[in-house]
């Protein structure tokens, strides 16, 4: 294996400990997840943020991000 190998291989370690960590103090906020859905306006059931143009721009960005990462893994670089 070369250097960017292990490179990625450890930066899915790391992450794989900072998730772990996360979900093993079952503090609010603090797994990926959680993130995600706070920097993406996603909330929760019964605390979501009002439905804004800024909202509906950031929930599009990551449906289209998630959208192009699939077809990229999926077809092998094509797109």
């Amino acid at each position: 294996m070369d250097t960017w190998a292990w490179l990625w291989i450890g930066w899915i370690g790391l992450f794989a400990v900072l998730e772990g960590v996360a979900l093993a103090r079952k503090a609010p906020d603090d797994t990926l997840s959680e993130h995600v859905w706070r920097w993406f306006g996603i909330g929760r059931p019964g605390n979501r943020p009002t439905m804004s143009g800024w909202v509906q721009l950031r929930r599009f960005a990551l449906l289209a991000g998630l959208a192009w990462l699939a077809f990229h893994l999926l077809t092998g670089g094509i797109f």
